[in-house]
């Protein structure tokens, strides 16, 4: 099998609960490695610009202020199954549906303010890595 990379943003909720250290750690335990990661602020250009694929959706304009009003750290994360093993560990959009355990059944509270993104498939984990960093900003595996 081969190692995936998907990019995850740890979004303004969770920075605003001061679980960036927890979510990360949990990330890290379920044995995906760090890549390239930083604490950033996304204007509102920015945030639309990342989720323009839902810009027809009527949501689009929640979704951009709320990722555009604090903090997020995103993360380029690689693992075997990365995506679906991601997607597992973070649970469904919605908490409610959440399995338990996951991220999002631990920490978000709604649909709205899930705490996490992740990629949803491998060519979207390449194509949203590069949008927040460049290769020459990404960690090479080490001998």
């Amino acid at each position: 099998m081969a190692v995936e990379r998907t990019l995850t943003i740890l979004k303004p909720d969770c920075v605003r609960k001061k679980l960036i250290g927890t979510v990360t750690a949990q990330i890290q335990e379920a044995g995906f490695e760090i890549k390239a990661m930083k604490l950033t602020r996304l204007t509102e250009d920015t945030a639309g610009g990342f989720y323009a694929v839902h810009k027809e959706r009527p949501f689009f304009g929640e979704l951009v202020e709320f990722m555009s009003s604090g903090a997020c750290v995103p993360m380029i994360l690689e693992k075997e199954n990365a995506i679906a093993d991601f997607r597992e560990l973070i649970g469904a959009t919605n908490p409610e549906e959440a399995a338990e355990g996951t991220i999002r059944a631990k920490f978000a509270d709604s649909i709205g303010e899930n705490i996490i993104h992740g990629s949803d498939s491998v060519e979207n984990g390449r194509l949203e890595a590069a949008y927040f960093f460049p290769e020459s900003d990404v960690v090479a595996n080490e001998a």
